[in-house]
């Protein structure tokens, strides 16, 4: 089996957190996501993923976190079988492979010119999927788009990277490129940014994060036509399937809970998901 060399720093190579957390979560025995195209690929990349400290738990949590958006999306293309999907700052993630969406659905990863040549390495060709080398933040690969079809953009572990400025006019120009749709990504306020700051795999990548969302509201402010309709707290036992935080180790569990007893802490990290 031939392997690939990658040679991602910093921000670019988060995506190996990611892909090496849902590659382990799907090997697991009572795997939620059973992502096997996320395991095969991470055999095939040459790289000390060791140094990157993923643990169980992170596992789990990425791939609840993954479900969730997976969910989103699913509900969407049932309501609309013919729609576009956006998934910005792809990486490595197999979400298009995990929804496997109807024929009439085309679907677009955008991300950095080399991530993408990476990933025609390491995934499949298939009918109504394409393919963008192009930060998510240049506006000239929102040109070619069609215009004409309701819309799912999907932002997962993206937002969080960019300039804090370039967050609001990246979802203007989405949301003035079609005539309606939806968002999905998650969002985190000061202080949860700093904690993911501190986590030993972000820092093993030297990443900078950037920004912050303390009051989902505020988006519908900065972005004319977005409309909030869910948002789910990180730390709120409530919000997730108790099956999968039960298989969390004990200290995590009870960080949950310790979180969710005090609002300001609860909402340090969210799922969101707008209407446009």
């Amino acid at each position: 089996m031939q392997t690939e060399t990658v040679a991602l720093t910093r921000e670019k190579e988060t995506l190996l957190i990611t892909l090496w957390a849902k590659a382990g979560e799907s090997l697991l025995p009572d795997s939620l996501l059973k992502d096997r195209f996320a395991a095969e690929a991470a055999t095939r990349i040459d790289y000390d993923f060791a140094r990157l400290k993923v643990n169980r738990d992170l596992m789990v949590g990425l791939a609840m976190r993954a479900h969730a958006l997976d969910g989103w999306t699913r509900d969407f293309l049932a309501r609309h079988p013919e729609a576009l999907v956006l998934h910005l700052g792809c990486g490595l993630d197999s979400r298009v492979f995990r929804i496997d969406p109807p024929a009439g659905v085309d679907w677009y990863d955008i991300d950095y010119p080399d991530v993408i040549a990476l990933r025609q390495k390491l995934y499949p060709a298939r009918d109504g999927y394409h393919l963008i080398g192009s930060s998510v933040t240049e506006p000239g690969w929102i040109a070619g788009l069609p215009r004409d079809r309701p819309t799912m953009i999907v932002a997962e572990g993206l937002l969080l990277y960019l300039p804090e400025e370039e967050v609001p006019l990246l979802l203007e120009r989405l949301v003035q490129r079609s005539p309606s749709g939806e968002i999905v990504f998650d969002a985190y306020s000061p202080f949860g940014l700093k904690l993911i700051a501190m986590q030993p795999s972000i820092k093993a990548t030297g990443a900078a994060l950037h920004w912050s969302l303390d009051d989902p509201c505020e988006l519908e402010r900065q972005v004319p036509g977005l409309e909030l309709v869910t948002e789910m707290t990180a730390y709120d036992p409530d919000g997730y399937d108790p099956a999968q935080i039960a298989r969390m180790s004990w200290p995590a569990r009870l960080a949950m809970q310790f979180f969710s007893l005090i609002p300001p802490l609860a909402r340090i990290g969210l799922l969101l998901r707008y209407r446009f």
